[in-house]
């Protein structure tokens, strides 16, 4: 392991970053607060400067890139992110300590999209488009976008990809060079981004509301513009068009790399795929059913719990009604969702469909084994065989995973807080979905919160964007040894 190239990775990584505020200085500038261009431009000088100076430090082999080194930098890529993406908040007064401003970074650039701003609306519009950005970045991977931007990584690039990478199966069926992966990916991401946009405007958003919320609904993320989410606009055509969009972006890229070269077939075969869509729809049908007598009607009920439903299950956390007064049975439903997630190499939080199929099936065979001792049978998701370290893997992620969340919960209820705030909290922002119930529920915020529980849930929210693993290997004794 050589950290100095860690080290002067982060560095480009940061000036990148400091190069992406412009595109908040611009719009600000476009809607006459000069003030709050002024913050981006000095925010952006500040990063960039210091992306700059990191970037230059000496390194005998700066283009081999080791395992130890990609998870040493893309652990720290996202704490950065979260530092410098915070100065914009810190310096426009949008809030008034650096640990609220760090949150909200966090937040975005993992796609949480928890919030601890009392009244958006009264946010500035280049603040208001630097949230969505960061999520817009974080969605498909600011280090994925890295790796396509900067090919003399070589191979080291291929563990940078994977240690960022969402879910396990994000590069089957593409490209063999990391490279042409992530630029694949990218493409496709950028494409839907825009439909998105144009079938919001077209549906009654304003531009900047529709640029702004496509962004974020890709990126699985859920900041909004507006203090009630989506359902300020209260808008039948916003909401259908914002429910299709997040369960395309709960699904494997991988997927649609392989439609755009005309390969359906093997794309609409993937078992991932049909167990997501029908889990999504069977708890959208329970939840239907659950509130009927709340909103007086079928329809109105679907419509409802469809959005609630997706939004959960992708780690989007857009809202339109208040699911914190939903029947227990619906709520548990929806915390159990949040757990589950979308598809492996999505944008999505969670622990992804993909492994809770592997868990599945591994725990039925022990199962079968129980009584049939001499069973060699091979853990199977549709033709292919999950090789036996990789069913090993996946339990300990998830074991590792509930680990955290016990852990975590337990401390947040140590400050104060009650059970159910305490524990939907760290499983909103450990899966990366935002809201939770009770005081940090759907039509809430996470202000309230003492300065230790912030710092607390951020580290909740970097650890779940990078699935857990590569964040513990960090502190483990062992990986720091030669």
């Amino acid at each position: 392991m050589n950290p100095r190239i860690a080290i002067r990775l982060l560095g480009r990584l940061v000036l990148f970053i400091g190069l992406a505020m412009l595109g908040p200085a611009g719009v600000s500038l476009g809607y006459g607060e000069r003030e709050t261009a002024l913050v981006f431009v000095v925010s952006a000088l500040v990063t960039s400067l210091f992306g700059f100076i990191l970037s230059r430090i000496h390194t005998e082999d700066s283009d081999t890139v080791h395992r130890r080194d990609a998870f040493l930098f893309v652990t720290g890529g996202w704490i950065l992110a979260g530092a410098f993406g915070a100065l914009p908040f810190l310096l426009d007064g949008t809030v008034s300590n650096f640990t609220d401003a760090y949150f909200e970074a966090v937040s975005g650039f993992t796609t949480t999209g928890s919030t601890i701003l009392t009244d958006i609306e009264a946010t500035s519009q280049g603040c208001l488009m630097w949230r969505s950005l960061m999520h817009w970045l974080g969605g498909m991977g600011i280090v994925v976008l890295f790796v396509a931007i900067f090919p003399q990584l070589g191979v080291g690039g291929k563990f940078l990809f994977q240690s960022e990478g969402s879910g396990n199966t994000i590069t089957e069926g593409l490209k063999p060079r990391i490279k042409e992966t992530s630029a694949i990916l990218w493409r496709i991401y950028v494409g839907l981004t825009a439909v998105n946009a144009l079938a919001l405007y077209l549906c009654g958003m304003n531009l900047f509301d529709a640029v702004n919320h496509a962004m974020s609904t890709m990126a699985s993320g859920g900041f909004s513009t507006k203090n009630a989410s989506i359902g300020a606009y209260d808008n039948v055509g916003i909401d259908a068009v914002t429910t299709v969009f997040m369960v395309l972006a709960g699904i494997n890229f991988s997927l649609y790399f392989l439609i755009s070269r005309g390969r359906w077939r093997r794309a609409f075969s993937n078992r991932e795929l049909w167990t997501y869509l029908a889990v999504a729809v069977l708890a959208t049908l329970f939840v239907t059913i659950s509130i009927i007598n709340k909103h007086g009607g079928l329809f109105t009920a679907f419509r409802y719990a469809v959005f609630q439903t997706v939004s959960i299950i992708t780690g989007t956390g857009f809202g339109t009604d208040n699911f914190d007064v939903y029947p227990p049975a619906s709520q548990l439903l929806l915390v159990i969702l949040m757990f589950v997630g979308g598809c492996a190499g999505s944008t999505t939080g969670g622990i992804k469909i993909y492994r809770m199929i592997v868990m599945v099936k591994a725990c039925n065979r022990e199962l079968i084994r129980a009584f049939r001792p001499q069973l060699v049978q091979a853990v199977r998701v549709g033709r292919a065989v999950v090789p036996e370290e990789t069913v090993r893997a996946i339990f300990a992620c998830f074991a590792l995973f509930m680990a955290i969340f016990l852990l975590m919960s337990l401390c947040i209820a140590a400050m104060g807080i009650d059970i159910v705030t305490a524990t939907t909290s760290v499983a909103a922002t450990l899966s990366n979905i935002g809201p939770g119930l009770a005081r940090v529920g759907s039509v809430e915020n996470y202000a309230f919160l003492p300065a230790a529980g912030k710092w607390l849930l951020s580290v909740c929210m970097i650890m779940g964007r990078l699935e857990v693993v590569t964040v513990a290997a960090l502190l483990t004794p062992t990986f720091w040894r030669r």
